[in-house]
């Protein structure tokens, strides 16, 4: 597996730009800083692999075992989104009822444009959140980029994930959503119609679920 950067145009084109900035949740203002955030619950027999998985291993946790888990009150997550396709409305969908369900914390930033890309994870990584997720195959080669500069941020991607992660990278996918960026071409098991809610559901719980328990990259 490789990892594959964006190419130095685009990097040139990272300047700043108009930001459309939306959140939902607690009513946090993210003025202060709080708690450390924590997990509530523990995870279900099956999700935790029998032997310690090696980095940037794939691990399978058994359906379910995930939703005994959720983030202590006011957790706050930054949602990056890019794309209007249905896959990624599905994905989004999923975050923001999650987000409402467990009372979490949501600010939402989403890119138009390949020069607004960087400029948004930057954003979001100023935002000093607990979490950053991901919706989108086009944030991929971005957050490649970024993410090992930034290790002190966990990042989560869904429906897609990055070739080669860091310690603060944790994707959630399935068979049909393994999209790893332009330079490895689209997976041959992609599958659009895999995209359902309730798929991208359990995605965001399962890895929220692996974050928080320290089960990333």
């Amino acid at each position: 597996m490789r990892s594959r950067l964006l190419p130095a145009s685009a990097l040139a084109a990272a300047v700043a730009t108009a930001l459309l900035l939306s959140g939902c949740g607690s009513g946090d203002d993210w003025s202060r800083p709080h708690a450390k955030p924590t997990a509530v619950g523990t995870p279900g027999a099956g999700f935790f692999p029998d032997a310690s998985p090696a980095p940037e291993a794939t691990i399978t946790p058994r359906p379910g075992s995930w939703n005994g888990v959720r983030p202590s009150e006011g957790y706050r997550v930054v949602l990056l989104t890019v794309g209007d396709d249905p896959q990624t409305r599905t994905l989004v969908s999923a975050v923001t009822e999650w987000a409402e369900e467990e009372n979490v914390s949501l600010k939402t930033l989403t890119a138009t444009r390949p020069d607004q890309f960087i400029p948004r994870i930057s954003r979001a990584i100023e935002m000093k959140p607990d979490l950053i997720i991901s919706a989108g195959d086009d944030l991929i080669d971005p957050l490649a980029l970024v993410t090992p500069n930034h290790l002190d941020q966990q990042f989560l991607v869904v429906g897609a994930e990055l070739a080669e992660p860091t310690a603060n990278v944790t994707a959630a996918d399935w068979t049909g959503a393994s999209f790893r960026g332009e330079g490895l071409g689209m997976s041959s098991t992609y599958d659009p119609a895999t995209f359902t809610p309730e798929r991208a559901g359990r995605a965001v719980r399962a890895g929220a679920a692996a974050v928080l328990n320290g089960l990333t990259g």
